[in-house]
């Protein structure tokens, strides 16, 4: 059961934050921001066939999807790499080598917001997506997301190439999940290449993706 306590958390913790003045340009969200840029993706993730699985109702998703953009990408907001687009209409958590998932957050969230059917299932996902990463030094993108009135318009490609110029710098690869099989597109657009398919029960399937490191020349 959900109770009117917990929605009440949810929606007040995700106030809306202004952002600083990006000027058409992607920028580094700050901790100050993280508030606007989960709910950005909050709005992005509400058609996506894995969330939607796991929290198949408005009262579940709203309720607790916050609380997962969190646990899976949150860390992004500390090491300065959670990026966002004009008004925070997209953004996008990244998580460099040092950092990962707060796995022991997400457990107790999954034992605490999902049902049994779905438990069944969710906890397989996530033990395969883990052995898919790359074992060397990478980039992870946990989370992307475009509001919803304005996806196709070039935020998603925005966020991507920013980030990207940063991960070559780096000289490293980056690894991500498409948990929606329309956006394969653009992430192969970037490079990205599917390497598996994680199909378990219930659950729609995952498609991993790497990234091969991209050397840059410079001019």
């Amino acid at each position: 059961m959900f109770t009117n306590e917990a929605i009440h958390d949810a929606i007040t913790e995700e106030r809306i934050e202004i952002p600083p003045d990006s000027a058409g340009q992607v920028f580094p969200v700050p901790i100050s921001g993280s508030a606007a840029a989960v709910n950005t993706i909050l709005l992005g993730f509400s058609t996506d066939p894995v969330a939607r699985w796991a929290y198949p109702t408005p009262v579940a998703y709203m309720a607790w999807f916050p609380a997962f953009i969190r646990g899976f990408g949150g860390k992004a907001f500390e090491h300065g790499s959670a990026y966002g687009t004009a008004d925070l209409c997209g953004a996008a958590l990244w998580l460099p080598p040092d950092a990962q998932p707060d796995e022991d957050a997400l457990m107790e969230l999954f034992q605490n917001s999902t049902t049994e059917d779905v438990r069944k299932d969710l906890f397989p996902v996530f033990e395969a997506m883990g052995s898919y990463h790359p074992e060397e030094p990478h980039w992870y993108l946990p989370m992307i997301g475009v509001d919803t009135p304005m996806q196709g318009k070039g935020l998603g490609s925005q966020l991507m190439q920013y980030a990207l110029e940063l991960v070559d710098a780096d000289g490293l690869a980056a690894y991500l999940e498409s948990s929606n099989p329309r956006n394969i597109p653009l992430y192969e657009r970037f490079g990205f290449e599917v390497i598996g398919e994680i199909a378990i029960g219930s659950a729609p399937p995952l498609f991993p993706m790497l990234r091969q490191p991209v050397l840059r020349t410079v001019s």
